[in-house]
């Protein structure tokens, strides 16, 4: 009676009312006035259903549920579930199980009139089917991983519970069918994650019409990557956007994945490229250039229609549908409406509705899209339309180009080029982003020349370079010739070549700063520093570290120099300065931080002075990043060192090297981590907690929520903000007192038996421990 009163409890049976035909026992109970009554109790009730026609249709379908005497059936062929009892099943009922397919004849209850279930035979499992599977297999994606379902109150969950998604793509649609662990082929020996290209069937139920994806299994992937064509659609400062061919798509690509010269590539051009799944997201890499013309998009009709402008565009710019217009004309199947864009109009006028045009219909390859294009305006439109148009409709005073002829390309030029040839050096390149930004001078670039014995600069631009794949960089001695504007009579350099590549341009120097996807190198003579940006570095920019020796080249691209073609050099590469030991470890005081500390000062190196009072007098000496003997300490102003003073080879000038801060240590606990940074348990302002960033953690140790560690104590110059720096992991979370009253009352010295060292161990020779290496035994000859 517990198992019925659960199932009664369950959703799915509140509205069940239990049919005529029930368990004897359950029947004796409800009629006998008390449970002696109930024992001495009769035989059951028989079935009493109509007469069923031995023409009727017999169904199929799968038990549901078995109870003590009564069960369910799921219908195969439409949603119904049907009630049968025990007695109508022509076989032993020990033999069936929840699952098992079974073929009956409907009929009705004659007290009741609900339909329920009689003559139950158990048929073969493999022909009875919910769903019909399609004829052809179909190639999609993994957008969420199936899981087992989840077990409650032990039972398993709905049939929604731990179901994957896979999408695939049909007529330029995308559409997104669900999946469970069952429906995986070989699914002990197959894993298939999201971002997974695989294969299914799509099987549609008959009770519901809902699709289900079945026998998924992994996509064979073929020996060599398939090659996809495209149109370059978009491009911004790094990155950019191709409108793929086979589908109505655009799929994102960054520059380094181009090969070839990146300044070559415009908006227009047709690519090939393969497809990788990066973060979940396809993008497009191994981008090559194809000749103009390659790739086609759509079909353009040879046969020209006429029809009437029924819809106009809308004159703002930003419009919704892309093909607002719309054009009636007369098609074989009648009166046809066919959509338009921008684009279309073959001529630079305005089109009115009810105008009389001429257009070719054009059918895009990727999803048959039919659209009307090259759209001329019939002058018919004059003769039956009552619009007044005007015929000149130019303002009085103004001048109006007439009898206007084309030229060849190239005959007219802004410039007037002089024949003389100049030589110059590169001081600055020309950006290379395709958005304009709004400083114009920062775009260009810059020649330093001598011009009747003074120096001179005067700017280019990349479309006046004579040989784009020979592109200047900077320092390189070129040729060009001077063209002067004709408006303005400015001076820019044209039909620029190079004639001699700076080969001298090689830069050593040390890492000084790390950001997020940027940072600064301290050149060889440790008084300047250059910026430079992770793509610049050839490897793994992550594996850089502070103080690690790197050759570079200069370049200037903007009003600052940055650093290009970053190699990492091995330790002892670049020369090291040589220690004044004679002048041995002298204690100081730092005067000026570097910049990196405050970089609101010009200067890049930091200044030390000897002794720890103040005097102006004192001896100071510059000191850099790879001063430091920790090169993640924080330097400030008025911190108390000790350090060694060095001579640069190079420049012969002495600085102070291996620089170690003489402080406070603090000790206390971690209270939070989250992320890239956390929170000690230490207030230096009232209520706040002291912050700091996992890279002051020294080696790289994990801390976690109350680690013990020691630390100090810096404020930021610019903020004013306190925060850790120098964190060392001093012990691990402390064990709670409950377990270790526990521990001790497991290990009580008078429970159990005692262990007694009686004799140390010794070696051979007498002393303690094993000191004597051990080596393998070798048996003699």
């Amino acid at each position: 009676m517990s198992t019925v009163s659960r199932k009664m409890n369950s959703p799915q049976w509140k509205n069940f009312q239990p049919p005529v035909v029930q368990d004897p026992a359950i029947l004796s109970y409800q009629r006998a006035p008390n449970l002696l009554n109930s024992l001495i109790s009769s035989s059951p009730p028989k079935v009493t259903t109509i007469n069923i026609n031995a023409n009727q249709i017999r169904e199929t379908g799968i038990v549901e549920k078995l109870l003590h005497s009564y069960g369910f059936i799921q219908c195969c062929d439409r949603d119904a579930r049907l009630f049968f009892h025990f007695s109508e099943y022509g076989g032993d009922m020990d033999t069936v199980s929840i699952g098992d397919a079974v073929e009956f004849q409907m009929s009705c209850d004659k007290r009741t009139g609900r339909p329920i279930a009689c003559q139950v035979i158990k048929v073969d499992a493999n022909s009875v089917s919910t769903e019909i599977l399609s004829e052809e297999r179909f190639i999609g994606t993994v957008v969420q991983e199936a899981k087992p379902g989840k077990v409650k109150n032990g039972m398993v969950g709905g049939t929604t519970d731990g179901l994957g998604r896979v999408t695939y793509e049909h007529n330029g649609e995308c559409f997104f069918l669900p999946y469970g662990l069952d429906d995986i082929v070989n699914s002990g020996n197959t894993q298939v994650k999201p971002g997974d290209q695989v294969t299914f069937f799509i099987a549609r139920d008959k009770r519901n019409g809902n699709l289900h994806a079945r026998k998924v299994e992994p996509a064979q992937t073929s020996a060599t990557n398939q090659k996809y064509q495209g149109v370059v659609c978009s491009m911004k400062e790094s990155f950019g956007f191709i409108e793929r061919a086979d589908i109505v798509k655009e799929i994102f690509f960054h520059y380094s994945e181009f090969k070839g010269n990146i300044t070559q590539l415009l908006l227009g051009d047709d690519v090939e490229f393969e497809i990788q799944t990066r973060n979940g997201k396809e993008v497009a890499v191994t981008i090559t250039s194809m000749p103009q013309g390659t790739v086609i998009f759509e079909d353009v009709s040879v046969e020209k229609k006429k029809g009437k402008i029924s819809k106009t565009l809308k004159s703002n710019r930003r419009q919704s549908d892309p093909l607002g217009g719309r054009v009636m004309y007369e098609s074989a199947k009648g009166p046809t409406e066919i959509p338009f864009g921008d684009k279309d109009q073959a001529g630079e006028y305005t089109l009115q509705q009810g105008d009389l045009v001429e257009f070719h219909i054009a059918t895009d390859r990727r999803d048959k899209l039919q659209r009307a294009t090259q759209i001329k305006l019939l002058l018919d439109t004059f003769e039956k339309s009552t619009e007044r148009r005007e015929l000149d409709p130019t303002t009085p005073s103004r001048q109006v180009a007439i009898r206007i002829h084309y030229m060849p390309v190239g005959s007219i030029s802004a410039y007037t080029i002089r024949p003389e040839k100049y030589v110059g050096t590169i001081d600055r390149e020309p950006a290379d982003h395709k958005s304009p930004t709004k400083n114009k001078d920062n775009e260009l670039g810059n020649i330093v020349f001598d011009y009747e014995g003074a120096i001179k600069n005067i700017q280019y631009s990349a479309k006046d370079i004579a040989e784009p794949a020979h592109f200047p960089k900077y320092a390189d001695k070129v040729e060009f010739s001077i063209g002067e504007q004709k408006r303005t009579s400015t001076w820019f350099a044209v039909n620029i070549k190079v004639i001699f590549r700076n080969t001298v341009t090689k830069c050593q120097g040390y890492i000084a700063t790390l950001k997020d996807n940027y940072g600064f190198i301290e050149n060889a003579d440790h008084d300047k520093e250059v910026f430079f940006h992770f793509s610049s570095v050839e490897g793994d920019a992550n594996e850089l570290d502070l103080g690690d020796e790197v050759e570079y080249s200069l370049t200037r691209k903007s009003t600052k120099t940055s650093a290009e073609n970053i190699v990492r050099l091995s330790k002892g590469t670049v020369a090291a300065e040589e220690i004044l030991r004679e002048k041995g470890v002298v204690l100081g005081k730092i005067i000026r931080p570097m910049r990196i500390v405050n970089p609101d000062q010009e200067e890049y190196s930091g200044l030390v002075q000897v002794g720890t009072e103040d005097d102006l007098e004192a001896q100071t000496y510059p000191y850099g990043i790879t001063s430091l003997a920790d090169k993640r300490d924080f330097l400030q102003k008025g911190d108390i060192v000790k350090f060694q003073v060095a001579v640069v080879k190079s420049t012969k000038k002495e600085r102070a090297v291996n620089i170690a801060a003489i402080r406070k240590y603090i000790r206390a606990r971690v209270d939070s981590i989250k992320d890239k940074y956390g929170f000690i348990n230490y207030e230096v302002e009232e209520g706040k907690k002291l912050f700091f960033h996992m890279t002051e953690v020294h080696d790289g140790v994990q801390i976690q929520s109350s680690d013990e560690v020691e630390f100090v104590v810096v404020q930021n110059q610019r903020n004013g903000k306190y925060s850790a720096c120098s964190v060392r992991k001093i012990s691990d979370i402390q064990r709670p007192e409950r377990l270790m009253s526990r521990l001790k009352s497991v290990v009580d010295d008078n429970v159990g038996p005692k262990l007694i060292v009686l004799r140390q161990p010794k070696g051979p020779d007498g002393t303690k421990g094993f000191i004597q290496p051990r080596t393998p035994w070798k048996p003699p000859a």
